[in-house]
């Protein structure tokens, strides 16, 4: 009786907590949609920016969100599916393969802010990039790597070995194994991952207001020389974010309007960072069903 006593009394005190959990979370999410919501309108989301004046929009931060996004999507997919394979498949435990993962470790656990200073003296200064969208991504995808990479090197862990053993078996080559057999079983995890971390990246700020830059100058939409600042495809132009933006507002505070255009610009930067999570979780499930057959 003692026993049920306590295991009920530890039950009850773990659903407390997650009440409480939970109760925070939501009452957040709520506080922001609230607040925000009723100032976001199609003219606000597709409008240009202000700096002194009230009914500013955000639709090139918006803008420069996506593409900043994709553009570091495109650095950090490749290089962290390579680090994740090579320490999955290929790596040797000894010295060499733990000093990797300690250094992954140490690199996932640095503030956004130290990172954003590094992109600062490399890119920027060192490169020469200037404050750009080159410069900003190559920031996050530092920023980003090491999760990315843990996340691809824990998703093929999950693969049996004896998916590995029925590939060789069959004569194919270690790496004719790694992308016809493991990958495809390991997928599911791969891209749900780079979901998670694509909202990181798009909700990103510290890391970009000393690389990307805290201007959003207006595109050209008729100019599609990539080289040209005013061009929407243009990598070497400065990119305020969406995130960026708010923080901003927030700190200049040279806008009438300047509440009403934070709360407005967090409600919708809450949106998509919920969108990518939902989403990251319909993905991974229908991928899995259908790479099994589930």
């Amino acid at each position: 009786m003692h026993a049920k006593k306590i295991n009920k009394l530890a039950t009850w005190i773990l659903y407390t907590i997650a009440a409480i959990i939970v109760t925070i979370l939501a009452s957040l999410i709520l506080f922001i949609l609230v607040r925000g919501l009723p100032h976001v309108n199609w003219s606000f989301l597709t409008g240009r920016s202000s700096s002194y004046q009230a009914g500013g929009g955000i639709g090139i931060q918006l803008y420069n969100s996506f593409f900043l996004l994709i553009i570091t999507l495109i650095i950090s997919i490749p290089l962290s599916m390579g680090a994740g394979i090579y320490l999955a498949e290929y790596a040797k435990a000894g010295p060499l393969t733990n000093f990797i993962r300690t250094c992954i470790e140490i690199l996932s656990s640095l503030p956004s802010v130290v990172v954003g200073l590094f992109g600062y003296l490399i890119f920027v200064v060192q490169f020469q990039y200037g404050f750009s969208i080159i410069s900003g991504a190559l920031a996050l995808t530092v920023f980003n790597l090491p999760m990315m990479t843990r996340n691809v090197e824990d998703s093929l862990n999950t693969v049996h070995h004896t998916q590995r053993e029925a590939g060789l078996a069959l004569g194919i080559s270690r790496w004719e194994t790694v992308v016809h057999v493991v990958i495809p079983e390991a997928l599911p995890g791969i891209v749900t991952g780079i979901v998670l971390a694509s909202g990181r990246i798009f909700g990103e700020a510290a890391a970009l207001i000393y690389t990307a830059g805290q201007s959003a100058p207006p595109l050209d939409w008729s100019n599609w020389n990539i080289l040209s600042v005013t061009s929407p495809i243009s990598i070497f132009r400065q990119a305020e974010t969406l995130a960026v933006h708010i923080w901003k507002v927030n700190s200049e505070g040279t806008i009438p309007d300047g509440t009403q255009v934070s709360a407005g610009s967090a409600a919708v930067l809450l949106i998509f960072i919920l969108i990518f999570n939902l989403s990251a979780r319909y993905i991974g499930k229908k991928l899995h069903e259908k790479l099994t057959s589930a």
